[in-house]
């Protein structure tokens, strides 16, 4: 090409950058109400058990450690539905997968607000394995296909799409703790899952009706093809301690701030508002920044997971520290983890995205199921270790022991990723890739 070419073209660029942003299509908008909406109803119905779960349980005749095994069977066929949901969802169809895994979810939620009728005992136990096992197949359908679908209709915004979204998480797992305490306080054991599990019900319409369908090939990579870079491995360890640290607080808080604090289950579930309303307003603004500029999302996710780290020790607090326990140290140390958490997961889905294309992988709707199930299974391996390790280990030690563990898992994954970034350091972008990135950084919508 010419050098009077290569002038013309970046002039051209120039003008095109300059040029005011698109409004969102019809389908950028259903998509992101359908998204919303499959979040929202999601999480509040996942998140209700925190409060009073546990407790029932062991009225039921289970341990710590069996708590923290039906709180981590959710994990496992999760992880197992992620990997083949996302492989071929493709073949499946996006919006299928998304609708029918609503429809289980619901179903199940129901099922499971009925078991405190069964004997107590073994049947009691594998009964709650098996519903919470199917529940999360259904889960990891709607959840791979919802990142699967966001990643497609908004390639240039990932990040700033996501973290909106995860406003709509924080919302589900703010509103379900205390909801669930109140109904469970005010009504008993069946009234929560009646009411949340109908609620969720009521979204399968909604989306038939908004979402729009999406046509794509399957790729022809694997998920042993995506796990051969260095650098994806090191994302997917974050993601694990992430998520073991979400799992670890669902099985072991409730049940620590009752004796420690005297607490009802009502107070328990606004204690935990401290975890994620930092956590939702945190998400959108550390996903338009990374956005916009990319280069900092390394830097995000280890200043993240070190605060994640910091904020463990502290939450006993870890008994060398001779700090005494304090409830508002608690509150204090859970808004801690909750923002930090938004610093570390938000950049992760799109720097394993970009990876992947940098590496080789196709773009396209095949590409993106893979890493949505990539990312959904290693966040439920991280949900299975953290419930049920942390229960045994919070049964054999304490709470406070347990809790430092998980903060050393958090900080081993920021230092081994800052080690990784520090090692290989960015290259310069190419002119196509600074064209990108000036895409990106436009808004969705017009002021």
């Amino acid at each position: 090409m010419q050098p009077e070419e290569e002038e013309a073209d970046l002039q051209a660029e120039e003008e095109e950058s300059r040029e005011p942003p698109a409004r969102m299509t019809k389908q950028q908008t259903l998509t992101l109400i359908s998204m919303a909406s499959v979040n929202f109803s999601s999480m509040i119905c996942y998140s209700i058990l925190g409060p009073f779960f546990p407790i029932e349980a062991e009225k039921k005749g289970a341990s710590q450690t069996v708590v923290g095994v039906i709180f981590g069977c959710y994990a496992v066929s999760n992880l197992i539905g992620s990997l083949i949901l996302g492989r071929y969802i493709v073949q499946i169809g996006a919006k299928m997968m998304l609708i029918m895994g609503l429809f289980v979810s619901s179903g199940c939620t129901i099922l499971f607000g009925l078991l405190d009728r069964v004997p107590a005992g073994s049947v009691f136990i594998a009964l709650c394995i098996i519903v919470r096992s199917v529940d999360a197949v259904g889960f990891a359908a709607a959840m791979t296909s919802s990142f699967a679908l966001s990643a497609k209709v908004f390639p240039n915004n990932v990040a700033t799409v996501l973290g909106s979204l995860e406003v709509f998480t924080g919302l589900g797992l703010i509103l379900g703790p205390p909801i669930g305490g109140w109904l469970y306080q005010s009504f008993g054991y069946e009234v929560p899952f009646m009411v949340l599990g109908c609620f969720l019900l009521i979204m399968v319409p909604l989306n038939i009706y908004i979402l729009p369908s999406i046509d794509a090939a399957s790729s022809k990579n694997s998920f042993f093809s995506l796990l051969k870079n260095l650098k994806i491995v090191l994302l997917c360890y974050v993601i694990f301690t992430l998520s073991s640290g979400l799992g670890f607080l669902d099985a072991t808080l409730s049940l620590y701030a009752v004796e420690q604090f005297k607490l009802s289950t009502g107070y328990v579930g606004l204690i935990m508002l401290g975890l994620s309303f930092p956590y939702s307003l945190g998400s959108p603004l550390i996903g338009f920044f990374t956005d916009k500029y990319p280069a900092s999302r390394s830097w995000f996710m280890v200043i993240g997971g070190i605060a994640t780290a910091a904020s463990f020790l502290l939450l006993g607090p870890v008994p060398f520290l001779k700090i005494p326990k304090q409830l508002w140290l608690l509150v204090v140390m859970l808004g801690i983890i909750g923002f930090s958490l938004a610093m570390s997961a938000i950049p992760i889905f799109p720097e394993v995205i970009k990876c992947a294309y940098d590496n080789g992988f196709e773009e396209g709707l095949g590409t993106l199921g893979m890493v949505s199930g990539l990312f959904g299974a290693v966040w439920s391996t991280g949900m299975f270790y953290g419930p049920t390790m942390g229960g045994f280990v919070t049964q054999r030690l304490n709470f406070e022991w347990a809790a430092a563990i998980q903060g050393g898992l958090a900080f081993m994954g920021a230092f081994l990723l800052g080690l990784y970034y520090v090692s290989h350091p960015a290259m310069p972008q190419r002119l196509h890739d600074k064209k990108q990135q000036t895409d990106e950084t436009l808004p969705l919508l017009d002021e």
